[in-house]
């Protein structure tokens, strides 16, 4: 009788203690290209592999990042069975790798995600103000944009994660929507030169700068891997995890190469560059000049808009992907207890959330006392360090996909591809892809050579902090 008690005691308050929903393949998709924020980078990081990249060749550059991203994929889908906590990269490599390597990529996570973040709430203080100033408004200091975005993110990601998943769903089906709008009218008009597919042609897709495109074409995948990240709150984890693991790379990879192409297209091959240099120098917007050109003035005011969606949409993904993060390091006892603690009536890591406004607060707050600029500074410096740590991650990631595999040789059967020489081949990628971000990064952040240095070793010093945390035992 005595058992009979304490079981289902014991059953409901674990049950009270773990994450719970109901997303399915398509809401967890929408989430992670919603992270992704296609219009931004359609709009930002397009104009930059042109300009500073290979030029007409940026599509391609697009085209090798979303390939070395589905290698990635193949190793990371095929894991995902045998990690069964919603740990993402840390728990991937902490099964690989160990527990010194998993907390040192948790480390890392912890500080991607959050400079990204920061970044983004950045330009996105900076977009709202132009937005406003070009309908006639008053101007604004862009940081009080962006802490108005943390209060409303704040409230959402504070909640269930369906409704997190129904905001991101409609912002990101506008965005996409009228990327293609766009890019449809530019193909049926035949482009400013006619249909041209000289980006993909060998001697101008690897042309001189091609490393830097695919540099720029990497940072808008970020986030894509966090479809694990809400294993606890999806309908049967083991399916729905790899399916929109491979759809979200996909969709985003197929997404991307072809909006770079229909850009280019648009501007013509011979003009492309000049209008991109315009977009870089403040003299102009590439996107919303073409679609302008190409669709009217309404499609370029409401994309104006939806750019703003698009990054809130950013965002608030972020915020729940580092929640989760840290409640996943609570439950392991490497963060503080409280911060396992799961919302009664939301079913969120309600405190984890709380947290991650205050971390996010915290990190505006000395942007602005540094009189940081929004874009170049603020995001500029925080998609630098973002873009080295997810790399990093990755490359862990596929590394502890190929030691698992190969110590357990029983699950590698007729599977030797998918487990042992796809992770490899993306390890060596990913490697590269690392160097080539190293060696480019003063571009990228467009800082000096001692602050993109400092910048560059803030993941490689949190990869060692976490290594070097002493080892502690889960919560029971």
């Amino acid at each position: 009788m005595e058992t009979q008690v304490i079981a289902p005691a014991m059953a409901q308050t674990e049950s009270r203690n773990k994450l719970q929903g109901s997303l399915g393949v398509g809401s967890i998709v929408f989430m992670v290209i919603a992270a992704a924020a296609p219009l931004t980078v359609v709009g930002g990081n397009v104009p930059l592999a042109i300009g500073v990249g290979n030029g007409v060749g940026a599509p391609f550059g697009f085209l090798i990042a979303s390939i070395v991203l589905l290698i990635f994929a193949v190793g990371f889908v095929n894991m995902t069975p045998y990690v069964k906590e919603a740990g993402a990269f840390y728990s991937y490599v902490n099964l690989g790798l160990g527990d010194r390597l998993g907390m040192g990529a948790a480390y890392t996570a912890l500080i991607t995600y959050t400079t990204i973040q920061a970044g983004v709430y950045g330009y996105m203080g900076w977009a709202i103000n132009d937005l406003v100033v070009h309908y006639g408004g008053a101007a604004h200091p862009w940081w009080m944009y962006s802490f108005l975005s943390v209060i409303v993110v704040a409230f959402l990601g504070y909640r269930h994660i369906e409704l997190s998943s129904k905001i991101l769903g409609v912002a990101l089906i506008l965005e996409i929507g009228i990327v293609l709008l766009m890019n449809v009218s530019i193909i049926s008009h035949g482009g400013a030169e006619g249909i041209s597919l000289q980006s993909f042609e060998p001697s101008t897709a690897f042309s001189p700068g091609l490393g830097l495109a695919i540099l720029f074409a990497l940072t808008g995948f970020i986030g894509f891997e966090s479809t694990a990240i809400f294993r606890d709150e999806s309908v049967q984890p083991e399916k729905t995890i790899p399916k929109a693991t491979y759809l979200a790379v996909i969709i985003i990879g197929v997404f991307y190469t072809l909006s770079a192409w229909a850009m280019v297209v648009g501007a013509g091959p011979s003009h492309t560059v000049a209008v991109a240099n315009q977009t870089l120098h403040g003299t102009g917007n590439m996107i919303l000049d073409i679609a302008q050109q190409y669709t009217g003035v309404f499609t370029r005011d409401l994309m104006q808009v939806l750019l703003i969606s698009s990054l809130f949409a950013c965002v608030l993904s972020f915020h729940n992907v580092l929640a989760r993060y840290q409640y996943v390091l609570a439950c392991k006892g490497y963060m503080p207890k409280s911060l396992s603690k799961v919302h009664d009536k939301h079913g969120s890591p309600s405190t984890s959330s709380l947290l991650q406004t205050i971390t996010a607060f915290v990190v505006l707050l000395i942007c602005c006392l540094c009189e940081l600029d929004p874009l170049t500074q603020v995001f500029g410096y925080m998609a630098g360090i973002s873009t080295v740590g997810i790399v990093m991650l990755m490359l862990m990631t596929s590394v502890a996909v190929y030691v698992f595999f190969s110590k357990n040789k029983s699950l590698t059967q007729n599977k030797l591809m998918k487990t042992q020489i796809l992770p490899v081949v993306a390890s060596l990628a990913l490697a590269g892809c690392l160097v080539m971000i190293l060696m480019n990064f003063m571009t990228l952040t467009g800082g000096s050579a001692l602050m993109s240095f400092i910048l560059a070793v803030i993941p490689i010093f949190a990869l060692i902090v976490g290594a070097l945390r002493k080892v502690q035992a889960p919560l029971t």
